[in-house]
């Protein structure tokens, strides 16, 4: 806890998803300037927009949480999109950082920068073994040049920047539109829609089979402020939880949670993919002494509550 009282601190994505979260979980933890920089009046794909947002906020830490990001139908629509608007936020949001005398970056990375057929669990060691899934590669690619830079700028800059590799994340709050959500609120989504229509049977993309490991954002955001105040450290961290489940074994555990008594169909056109995600959580665990601590039914619970509490 004293850590953060006479810290400033910026966070980029703070207004979304697990940046709200991240933000509650600072001023918890005793922080007293929080600078949220919004894309309207600070554009972080461009270097005037970085420098004035520094200038304005005068930070200690940046907690570089903002992305360019969706489910496998936004990565395949907007490829350039993904991979321009994130590499550019990064590498400029790093370079200014450093040149503005910043002490510490914590960057997001993705676990869609592991390459395609990594051997499970995930190791963060194997992070170079392979190209990435082809339908999120453009974004994976984008997010893991944040974790070269880092490495070349402690090594040549002696700064000081850290690059975390969440797995898949959900809760309350999450982003549930059908152009760009992730397979949790997609389902959750699809399922209670249809409970409250009377639908008969949902779609879902793919064959079922592949696997996914998913993190509660609270665990998330517990697990980004511990590596904020304990690691300083140019090897990637893999957040995650060390859990593996099926889509249709996902689906099924939402369709009883959710009380929809209908059919799935599944759409085989589709693509799945990458095949298996777990990841390796040990060096979490011994660098910075992170584990997750919401159970996946526990979690998925509340995210539903979540959706069904919102105005149809």
């Amino acid at each position: 806890m004293s850590f953060w009282p006479d810290k400033r601190v910026v966070v980029t994505g703070g207004a979304g998803f697990l940046g709200q979260v991240v933000v509650r979980e600072l001023k918890v933890r005793g922080c007293r300037d929080i600078f949220i920089p919004r894309s309207r009046e600070f554009d972080l794909r461009e270097k005037d927009g970085i420098v004035r947002m520094l200038g304005r906020a005068k930070p200690d830490i940046i907690l570089h949480l903002a992305a360019v990001v969706g489910g496998i139908g936004a990565n395949r629509e907007n490829p350039g999109k993904f991979f321009y608007d994130n590499l550019m936020m990064g590498v400029g949001l790093m370079e200014q950082a450093r040149l503005a005398g910043v002490k510490k970056i914590v960057a997001l990375g993705t676990i869609c920068a592991y390459p395609k057929f990594t051997p499970v669990p995930f190791k963060e060691d194997d992070l170079w073994i392979g190209y990435p899934e082809e339908t999120n590669a453009p974004y994976g690619l984008a997010k893991k040049m944040l974790l070269v830079q880092s490495q070349a700028y402690r090594q040549q800059y002696g700064f000081n920047s850290i690059f975390l590799l969440p797995v898949n994340l959900y809760g309350p709050a999450d982003n549930f539109s059908p152009d760009s959500s992730h397979v949790i609120p997609a389902l959750i989504k699809k399922c209670v829609d249809a409970v409250r229509t009377g639908a008969l049977s949902i779609e879902v993309w793919g064959t079922g089979n592949a696997t996914r490991e998913f993190l509660y954002v609270d665990d998330a955001a517990r697990g980004i402020l511990l590596a904020a105040e304990k690691y300083d450290k140019s090897d990637p961290v893999n957040l995650g939880t060390d859990f593996e489940i099926t889509i249709k074994d996902l689906a099924a555990l939402i369709v009883e949670l959710t009380g929809f008594k209908g059919v799935i169909k599944w759409d085989a056109s589709q693509p799945d993919g990458q095949p298996r995600r777990r990841l390796d959580v040990s060096r979490a665990k011994k660098e910075f002494g992170f584990t997750a601590e919401v159970s996946f039914r526990e979690g998925l619970a509340k995210t539903i509550d979540w959706y069904k509490a919102q105005p149809s």
